[in-house]
């Protein structure tokens, strides 16, 4: 006879005023952050059609996307609070995973049209007001570190995979206005205004690296593969290693949105064992080795015979 056991949990704190503390502190962060790069994105964009330069002008393309997903972030923080429903009983948590993945889309298209435009000036560099696009990007570095210092000091950045990938992408903008300034500098002092599109390269490929790592970790999510810091085969021992346990089979590892995993699992064990017993120890087993709260496990024993699943 078959035995199911469900064990609800959601990865958060076991305190609920911590976790709503903690929820709360991690919105203020990123609205801040999220306040601040809006208004220096814009300062970015004006300054680039002044200067003419397209170093700045794709800052505040990444500084865009960047504002986005921020954006997203807050709205999937909205939705994943709501409660689950009969007709969605894993409530809206992928919408973050969808949100993650539209931002890496969006992103792939920003440095397309960075990269388009680099081609062209390549072949005949236009001049650049330097001086006023140094000023510019030494303005969109301090405020992309006081965006970062605001992340590090509210937010959960460690734990919180939405709030890691907008540090993330902070600090990508950092690196691109210091790029900024180094080509303003290279046409200040050398005249080098090949210097502007060869840097706006570097900062497209900054962003298609960072797209590229999103948009394979939401579509990894997207499909059920199982969870980076989770070894499916080290679960499979964990269980096995049980008194009592003969098998385990139709093991399956998943994740719903960013930091809350769940597994589902038959285990097949001696007729004579107490399954109350192997089941606790189980479900214990799973939660402290792999943070996996959230569990579904069928016992069944020596003496039953269901057949495996099709998947």
């Amino acid at each position: 006879m078959g035995h199911h056991h469900h064990h609800h949990g959601n990865g958060h704190n076991e305190s609920g005023s911590s976790f709503s503390e903690q929820r709360a502190s991690n919105r203020k962060g990123l609205i801040t952050a999220l306040i601040i790069t809006t208004g220096i994105m814009i300062l970015q964009f004006i300054g680039g059609l002044i200067t003419n330069s397209l170093a700045l002008l794709s800052d505040s393309g990444h500084m865009l996307s960047d504002a986005a997903s921020m954006v997203l972030g807050l709205v999937a923080m909205v939705l994943a609070s709501r409660p689950v429903s009969s007709r969605r009983t894993y409530g809206l948590y992928r919408f973050e995973i969808l949100a993650a993945m539209f931002n890496a889309i969006t992103l792939f298209v920003i440095a397309g049209f960075i990269l388009w435009e680099a081609i062209e000036r390549f072949q005949k560099p236009p001049e650049v007001a330097g001086g006023t696009m140094i000023i510019i990007a030494i303005i969109g570095l301090l405020a992309n570190i006081s965006s970062a210092w605001v992340l590090l000091r509210k937010g959960d950045v460690k734990e919180n995979l939405n709030l890691r990938g907008a540090y993330l992408h902070i600090i990508g903008d950092a690196l691109g206005s210091v790029g900024a300034i180094v080509a303003a500098l290279l046409m200040i002092f050398f005249s080098w205004y090949v210097a502007d599109p060869i840097i706006s390269v570097l900062v497209s490929l900054l962003i298609l690296k960072s797209a590229y790592g999103v948009l394979k970790q939401s579509i990894h999510v997207l499909m059920e593969g199982t969870p980076a810091n989770v070894d499916e085969e080290k679960v499979r021992q964990v269980l096995l290693g049980i008194d009592g346990v003969l098998d385990v089979h139709d093991l399956h590892i998943w994740t719903i949105t960013s930091g809350l995993d769940t597994l589902t699992c038959h285990i097949r064990i001696e007729a004579d064992q107490d399954f109350q017993k192997i089941l606790q120890e189980a479900i214990q087993s799973i939660a402290d080795t792999f943070g996996i709260k959230h569990s579904t496990i069928q016992i069944e024993k020596s003496d039953c015979h269901i057949g495996e699943l099709e998947i």
